[in-house]
């Protein structure tokens, strides 16, 4: 009896093999077979917490750049105890998780606790909103810049439904954000839309709503975006000029100064690029907008090159770093291992490459800030201008 028992075990042993064998063969199954959203509370319970870290893909795509994985690790690192939500319009609430193990960044965000993939569904997104009579009329194939404005639209109605802090996709998280209703300036008097937060339902985010459908032009670069969010500021609030280092208030929003997220200024994206003689410390910052949309040269991060962004990845996006990042003959450290983790990802979509730097000639630290005041439409972009980077 016991010898019968034993082999029915050892059958039953080599049948759940000999399946598990045949789901690793059939396109990664332990990704495709994981359920879009594992966490009890759902997408719905996690955003109403109103402390979420937003990130949006407004395009068809799937795989994220080291770029997008290290502002995901890093804010994943600085807000451990906040759900990271990264919307993505390839996403149905039918699609199940089919990444391709292989590869690495997929596998390396999926595996983090407080990550999670949401489907990006405009229509059900705008519902209720300013932006719903906009949207449907729209003829989006006809939009030149349709992923800038679509990621425009979409970070106002997130953050005005649920709260929390929207950031682009090339935004590398440093510290807490200690702010809870606050706008990141670019520069004296001018706004940005590439990261803000707010409490849920907040007046200014339904005005901004509003004035995007009025004002609506898409002809014209960041209209609907940091040039919504400065021409909106101006109408609540009569802005100054920052003094020194120190934030500005207005009514119950914090109008953050530029260094808080642009130490380095937009006409000199390519600092981050370069080898400096004494690295900043950017003991001012909470976060650091890379520019992206600017690397038209499509500038990479290298591994040895001892660039300030080589740095930043080291040590705010170390996994993306060993895993992503390659040396000059094009190798990395190291593959991530095996993933268990069935978390929901988040991240937003740059919609332009998303790269990052190479050495180039040294620098002091000392960078001072340079006024944005004579942005050019081309200058601000919506998405790296603001989340579609």
């Amino acid at each position: 009896m016991l010898k019968e028992i034993h082999l029915s075990l050892s059958l039953v042993l080599v049948f759940a093999c000999g399946l598990l064998y045949q789901l690793t063969l059939r396109s990664h199954c332990f990704f495709a077979c994981l359920p879009l959203f594992t966490s009890p509370q759902g997408p719905e319970g996690l955003l109403r917490s109103g402390r979420s870290i937003v990130f949006i893909e407004t395009s068809e795509r799937v795989e994220p750049s080291p770029l997008v994985t290290c502002a995901v690790e890093s804010a994943a690192n600085i807000y451990p105890e906040q759900p990271i939500i990264f919307f993505m319009k390839w996403l149905s609430n039918a699609t199940r998780l089919t990444p391709n193990t292989s590869s690495p960044a997929f596998s390396l965000l999926s595996a983090m606790d407080n990550v999670f993939f949401v489907p990006l569904d405009m229509r059900k997104l705008f519902a209720d909103t300013p932006l719903f009579s906009w949207y449907t009329k729209v003829n989006s194939s006809a939009e030149k810049h349709w992923l800038h404005v679509s990621s425009d639209a979409s970070r106002l109605a997130i953050i005005w439904k649920y709260g929390g802090i929207y950031m682009d996709t090339d935004v590398i998280s440093i510290r807490p954000i200690p702010e809870e209703n606050f706008l990141a300036a670019e520069g004296s008097r001018h706004s940005s839309n590439g990261v803000f937060g707010f409490l849920p339902h907040h007046p200014f985010l339904w005005a901004c709503m509003e004035n995007f459908v009025e004002h609506y032009n898409s002809g014209i670069w960041g209209n609907q975006g940091p040039r919504l969010m400065t021409r909106m500021l101006r109408v609540w609030c009569r802005l100054q000029d920052f003094q020194e280092r120190g934030d500005l208030k207005c009514l119950n929003i914090s109008f953050l100064h530029p260094q808080r997220f642009y130490p380095i200024p937009y006409l000199h994206w390519r600092r981050y690029y370069e080898v400096w003689d004494s690295e900043p410390n950017f003991n001012d910052s909470y976060a650091l907008h890379l520019w992206n949309f600017m690397n038209k040269e499509g500038r990479t991060v290298v591994r040895g090159s001892n660039t300030l962004v080589e740095n930043l990845y080291r040590k705010h996006c170390p996994k993306t770093y060993k895993a992503l990042i390659q040396d000059v003959n094009g190798t990395v450290s190291r593959e991530p291992g095996s993933q268990t983790g069935a978390s929901w990802m988040y991240m937003t979509v740059e919609h332009h490459p998303l790269n990052h730097g190479q050495p180039t000639t040294g620098h002091t630290a000392e960078e001072s800030w340079l006024s944005l005041s004579q942005h050019s439409p081309t200058d601000s972009s919506s998405s790296d201008k603001a989340g579609t980077s």
